[in-house]
């Protein structure tokens, strides 16, 4: 279970709660309009008002031990912006932040956001893509109970095939493409005798009690 602060209740931050919580994560949602908060408070951990531009008020909500901040706030900019410099300066981990264009998103990376999400821009692309490739899976990573994830090779997979490891009779689990850094490049379903470099990114598929296993593994 991980914990997540989402600020502001609008659409994006109400589905992005409700479905972090239903996962079985710790969602604690943050809005400054009592109404919000008050239809939002049965479907997460916990539900406050509270101004995110108020860093003292951020504080005392003890933001800085959580895994993840998501600020959701898209159309007053100057609070959005605000509460990213304020979580960065509290020293949360991960900021995650909606931007609503290319300069929002600029500012928020120079004020500390770690990601940028662009809802609207993401949605577009993959309508678009299903609209060009009306048979590609798209859906694939939420198909219930399994993910895709990124995996840096851990120190005992370096300099072995992927025949060597055999993951997928290990944790039932599968490599779908691996992420070169030298050369940069992505190689996709690549094959049993592809070795393992320190530099290089696992991308697998599997059901989520795998994938959490084959993370925590102590290797």
């Amino acid at each position: 279970m991980k914990q997540f602060a989402i600020i502001g209740m609008g659409n994006f931050g109400r589905y992005l709660a409700i479905n972090l919580y239903e996962k079985g994560h710790d969602v604690l949602a943050i809005d400054k309009r009592p109404n919000l908060i008050q239809e939002i408070k049965d479907q997460v951990s916990q539900a406050v008002v509270a101004d995110a531009t108020e860093i003292k008020t951020l504080e005392s909500l003890g933001l800085k031990e959580i895994d993840t901040a998501i600020i959701c706030i898209g159309s007053n900019l100057s609070h959005s912006i605000l509460a990213t410099l304020n979580l960065n300066d509290i020293g949360v981990k991960n900021i995650y932040a909606k931007a609503i264009s290319e300069s929002h998103a600029r500012i928020l990376k120079k004020t500390g956001a770690h990601e940028i999400v662009f809802p609207e821009k993401d949605q577009a692309i993959l309508l678009g893509e299903r609209m060009h490739n009306p048979n590609l899976l798209e859906y694939l990573p939420f198909i219930e109970g399994y993910s895709i994830i990124q995996l840096p090779s851990p120190k005992k997979f370096i300099n072995k095939t992927l025949r060597e490891l055999n993951l997928i009779n290990q944790f039932g689990v599968q490599i779908v493409a691996i992420e070169e850094k030298f050369p940069k490049r992505l190689n996709v379903i690549p094959t049993a005798t592809f070795k393992l470099k320190e530099s290089d990114t696992m991308i697998i598929l599997g059901p989520n009690e795998a994938l959490e296993k084959l993370k925590n593994e102590d290797f």
